[in-house]
């Protein structure tokens, strides 16, 4: 989570790509809602909209706060392929 953390500041500081380059570097916390969440952000930033809906989808899956939810489903639906 510390990494994850990191990934998020760094990719404030130094741009969306060191960023992702960090999170996927992040091992054994697959089934953590938050690292999907991130990871999606910045693929939506970098205009990598298909894998960013994917990261979505992988987050909502995780996800049971219904605030959340709404949220993640609306970038879903921001992201999906035309």
């Amino acid at each position: 989570m510390v990494a994850l953390n990191r990934a998020a500041a760094v990719a404030m500081s130094e741009g969306p790509e060191r960023g992702l380059e960090l999170i996927d570097e992040i091992e054994g916390i697959d089934d953590y809602q938050p690292l999907h969440a991130a990871r999606a952000d910045l693929l939506r930033r970098l205009g990598r909209d298909e894998e960013a809906n994917a990261s979505y989808q992988r987050s909502l899956e995780l996800s049971e706060n219904p605030v959340e939810r709404r949220f993640i489903e609306a970038r879903i639906a921001e992201t999906r392929p035309s």
